[in-house]
């Protein structure tokens, strides 16, 4: 078990560390917006977090005899995402702290723009404001960014390994 959540483990947090950065790369040289970078990043989740299937597939097939119980194939699942979601907290802070530590400004920027274009009532877009701007302390550290990262890919990741784990599973 170990071998397989190592190996499959190794390949999602490279995947994912590539995949996060050149987005964040590309996008900064072709001026993407935050929207779609934002689907680009989830995309790139996805993308890294498929190692979950075939690392399970793998256990089960090569490992275990072909049989593979649904709590065994979460845990397997979860232990590799782990391993992808290190790649997005680590790629994250990199880039917060270092290649684009204007980033929190650059969004908050991008936010508010969005807001006044909306329309929204002048006391409405003066409550979305002050709530932005309260967000704001927190995002601008980039400590915690990278933990919300990492939390995010590991929601996704455990999503992923619960629906691995049922269509994987033999008894």
């Amino acid at each position: 078990m170990k071998q397989s959540i190592i190996k499959y483990g190794i390949r999602a947090f490279i995947t994912a560390s590539i995949l996060f950065l050149a987005g964040f790369l590309i996008g900064k040289q072709i001026d993407l917006d935050f929207n779609t970078m934002a689907v680009f990043g989830y995309t790139s989740m996805v993308l890294s977090l498929i190692f979950v299937f075939f690392g399970i597939k793998h256990y089960r097939d090569h490992v275990n005899d072909g049989k593979v119980s649904l709590g065994k194939a979460i845990g397997i699942g979860f232990l590799i995402s782990l391993f992808a979601a290190v790649g997005f907290g680590i790629v994250d802070y990199i880039y917060t702290t270092s290649i684009n530590p204007n980033f929190a400004v650059e969004y908050r920027d991008f936010t508010l723009a969005q807001l006044q274009e909306a329309n929204l009532s002048a006391e409405a877009l003066n409550a979305k404001t002050v709530e932005l701007e309260a967000s704001m302390d927190m995002m601008s550290n980039s400590t915690f960014m990278a933990f919300i990262m990492f939390a995010t890919v590991m929601i996704i990741g455990f999503i992923i390994s619960l629906i691995s784990a049922i269509v994987l599973q033999r008894k």
